[in-house]
């Protein structure tokens, strides 16, 4: 009788640990759904501030008193603003970088503007 009673004890505890371990599936895969919309969201929201930054800039260089910004490029990740492209004259490289480090939002800027020719070429 004491084996049966053991058996019957056995076959509880295996059901309440499948039902409990069903019920933590259950619950993780409910919760994925959420976090990924969430992380979703939130590169989203990282890469609409990323092109505000991008506009700000490029903005604030063409506002600069004779500086050409028509061959200078602005791209943002995160507050890190990588400049490229190319100015006509020598002290517009390192004016660029100052006019982007002063824009609200950039934590940091990466200047590879080189000396360039405006001109086209023929």
């Amino acid at each position: 009788m004491k084996a049966v009673d053991m058996l019957k004890a056995l076959g509880v505890v295996v059901c309440v640990a499948m039902a409990s371990n069903a019920y933590a599936q259950a619950s993780d895969a409910a919760a994925s759904p959420a976090t990924a919309a969430s992380a979703k969201a939130a590169k989203k929201a990282t890469k609409k501030t990323d092109h505000q930054l991008e506009v700000d800039v490029r903005r604030a260089l063409s506002k600069a008193q004779g500086f050409d910004v028509s061959k200078v490029f602005v791209k943002a990740r995160s507050g890190a603003v990588v400049l490229t492209g190319t100015v006509p004259e020598g002290n517009q490289i390192g004016q660029a970088e100052e006019i982007a480090k002063a824009v609200p939002g950039v934590k940091s800027v990466s200047n590879k503007i080189s000396l360039g020719t405006q001109g086209g070429g023929g």
